[in-house]
């Protein structure tokens, strides 16, 4: 240990991952007001009324996201980064973990975005609302012209307060997938990558699971 740290240590600091910070962006009326809203979504759907899906996209590819891992001594896990093509994935996820997933080795753009939620509404079985962020592609005018049309067949559109991505619950599965749920020997090649990947995908709900608690306030 050198000695700057070993003074930070006496100082009580502590070595962490840096984080973004998005609060001081945020519009805090918009925020307030957005959170009386969503926690009004949340009563509604435990009283039976709607099902709320959280949806968000998310790139993957062999640039490894693991930053620690258990590694026998004198032997250290080496990742090669390598270049490669994308799975994009636009998810939809609940809260008790069922997940509907769309992939595509192109972007997701506006139109993708909105030909999945088509298809998303087809095999609903009770009145939906998706929550999601403010990303261009969920403000495009193709986009918002749908909205009304999604109502009919009760689908219902809610948008997050901007600069808040810690209110989307998929955010969270994004992560787990990326640092924990895939593995360093997953990355060995692309088509053990995406085999990996879409194993991960079949059975989040049984075999990965995220254990959300009720209370919203721990985002807020």
């Amino acid at each position: 240990m050198d000695v700057d740290s070993f003074y930070k240590k006496k100082l009580n600091y502590s070595w962490h991952r840096i984080r973004k910070y998005l609060k001081p962006k945020q519009d805090p009326e918009e925020y307030q007001a957005k959170i009386i809203q969503l926690c009004g979504l949340l009563w509604l759907e435990k009283q039976g009324f709607t099902k709320i899906y959280y949806a968000d996209e998310s790139g993957f590819n062999l640039t490894p996201y693991i930053p620690y891992g258990w590694q026998e001594k004198g032997n250290p896990i080496c990742i090669v980064p390598s270049k490669s093509k994308s799975i994009n994935a636009f998810g939809l996820f609940t809260r008790d973990n069922e997940l509907a997933i769309y992939t595509s080795e192109q972007n997701i753009n506006g139109d993708l975005a909105i030909a999945f939620i088509d298809d998303f509404c087809r095999s609903m079985k009770q009145p939906s609302t998706i929550v999601i962020d403010n990303a261009p592609i969920h403000h495009s005018s193709n986009f918002k012209d749908k909205i009304q049309e999604w109502e009919e067949q009760g689908l219902y559109v809610f948008y997050l307060p901007r600069y808040s991505p810690h209110l989307n619950l998929i955010e969270t599965l994004w992560r787990k997938i990326k640092y924990e749920w895939l593995k360093a020997h997953h990355y060995l090649n692309w088509h053990t990558f995406a085999t990996a990947l879409n194993y991960i995908f079949c059975n989040i709900g049984n075999e990965f699971t995220i254990n959300f608690k009720d209370q919203l306030a721990e985002n807020i």
